[in-house]
């Protein structure tokens, strides 16, 4: 029978023990002199969290890298550091640069780096360290662009090099566990995955660029803007609201469904969809939409049949009814209220014999019908667990105050991808998240905004890169890069 429940202890317990002969030890364990020397690239907001986190999994920070000096008062930071608490005086010994390539540059010992940028510099971030050896740990989604996706997977296999995406829930154990229990068929064949958030958090929808102001001091905004088209600086788009605007982030969809998206994808052994098709409010040639739904069709899966997966973002509620949501002949009659649906799960999915109200970082899912549950008898933990997996930091950091939001939001917790990927460097034995699943998978999220962005049903050919009913797409499918940044 499925446990609806475990208590902390319990889930702890259940953790460090869980698949005999796969539980990963941190590389602290490991000893002192066989630390890995890790370069941090973008060390604010969820790069300070990243930072930390893979210091505390036992690496030792050698360099570090961020166009936004954290030791200047002037960077718009809501909540600003104290007095020498900043990252450069908890890691004295590493170097500071301004530029990645100038560290890569002079560091050649260095084995490996974090990539926690905005999206338009993953590609160029990552790219620059594989080709010279090192090992990438980089934020979700892993680029900007889907053919940069998929020429990072290409890139870390060439160069033998040990990669993760930092969609840190896939190393905990409520969505390995929930891989195993779609796939023993908990709820039967899957037919349809319904994914939500509330996200954006940020503005969207914005049809004409802010008025410039004055760069503050201690940014370098030209190594910002990076590889994008240069923008005029504002506070309006640097530090936190970058996301919205296509030039730099990929909205509500790039930002979360890395996250929510990842467990189905996963179980179902999804590759690339054949067609996506949307719906959206507010999306202009600059930026996102203020929400949008996206319906990927995908031909087979782990159960060999089609899956309709359906992504909504902006689900919020508006004086208590909530907006763009799944249908409600799906979740309605099952709760009190939609709040005990929308605040407490982030997808369900539908099988053949019910469905399954599934959050990535809680194990208390509701089946129904309930006798799904009753009756079923749990498969065995398949999946390698990883120590400190149950702790997990499950959103992105907030950029205005240096902290996770979502589970484990405390710094020198959330150590298991982390964990992972330096053991993953020690052993050879790749991290589950590495760019070989997470690349088709960050081409796959990042397809629902292709389809928003041209504003019509894509029809994809997966092997050509190519949207075969809409040759304006390629532009969006592989960007092009400001002069002095190009990169094939």
């Amino acid at each position: 029978m499925i446990t609806p429940r475990l208590n902390r202890r319990d889930f702890l317990r259940a953790s460090a023990v869980a698949a005999f002969g796969f539980r990963i030890l941190p590389a602290s364990a490991r000893g002192a002199n066989d630390r890995i020397q890790v370069g941090c690239i973008g060390i604010a907001g969820k790069g300070y969290v990243d930072t930390m986190a893979v210091a505390g999994a036992g690496a030792a920070i050698v360099g570090l890298c961020d166009v936004a000096n954290p030791r200047n008062p002037e960077l718009g930071r809501k909540k600003k550091a104290k007095a020498g608490d900043t990252v450069l005086d908890k890691f004295p010994a590493a170097k500071y640069f301004t530029d990645y390539r100038e560290m890569l540059a002079a560091m050649p010992g260095i084995d490996a780096v974090t990539v926690s940028t905005p999206d338009h510099h993953h590609f160029h971030a990552s790219m620059l360290a594989m080709r010279k050896g090192k090992h990438v740990y980089c934020q979700k989604p892993i680029s900007h662009s889907v053919w940069e996706a998929r020429r990072m997977a290409e890139t870390a296999t060439q160069f033998k090099v040990q990669t993760q995406m930092g969609n840190q829930a896939h190393a905990g154990e409520p969505i390995r566990r929930g891989v195993e229990l779609i796939r023993a068929g908990v709820i039967g064949k899957v037919t349809e995955v319904h994914a939500w958030t509330d996200r954006p958090i940020w503005p969207q929808g914005m049809a004409a660029w802010p008025k410039a102001e004055k760069v503050p001091q201690g940014l370098d905004w030209d190594l910002w803007i990076g590889p994008a088209p240069f923008r005029d600086y504002s506070p309006e788009i640097a530090p936190f609201k970058w996301r919205g605007y296509w030039d730099f982030g990929a909205g509500a969809l790039g930002d979360m469904g890395c996250h929510i998206m990842d467990m189905p994808y996963w179980a179902l052994g999804l590759t690339a969809p054949d067609w996506v098709e949307t719906k959206q409010e507010g999306g202009t040639e600059i930026a996102a939409p203020r929400w949008s739904t996206v319906n990927y069709h995908f031909p087979t899966s782990y159960f060999g049949a089609p899956v309709k997966f359906v992504w909504y973002d902006g689900v919020k509620s508006k004086e208590g009814v909530y907006q763009h949501t799944p249908p409600e002949e799906l979740w309605k009659a099952d709760f009190p209220t939609a709040d005990h649906v929308f605040r407490r799960f982030d997808m369900l999915l539908v099988g053949e014999k019910g469905r399954m109200f599934f959050g990535r970082s809680r194990q208390d899912w509701v089946f129904k019908p309930e006798s799904l549950a009753n009756g079923f008898t749990e498969p065995p933990k398949t999946i390698p667990r990883v120590a400190g997996g149950q702790n997990v930091v499950t959103e992105d950091a907030d950029a205005k105050d240096g902290k996770a939001s979502g589970s484990g939001a405390n710094a020198d917790e959330g150590r298991g991808p982390y964990v992972e990927w330096l053991n993953a460097i020690k052993s050879g034995t790749p991290a589950l998240s590495n760019f070989a699943a997470s690349g088709p998978f960050s081409e796959t999220v990042l397809l629902g905004n292709l389809a928003l962005r041209v504003g019509k049903r894509i029809q994809w050919d997966a092997k050509n890169l190519k949207a075969t009913n809409a040759p304006e797409a390629a532009a969006i499918v592989r960007r092009a890069y400001r002069k002095g940044w190009e990169m094939a």
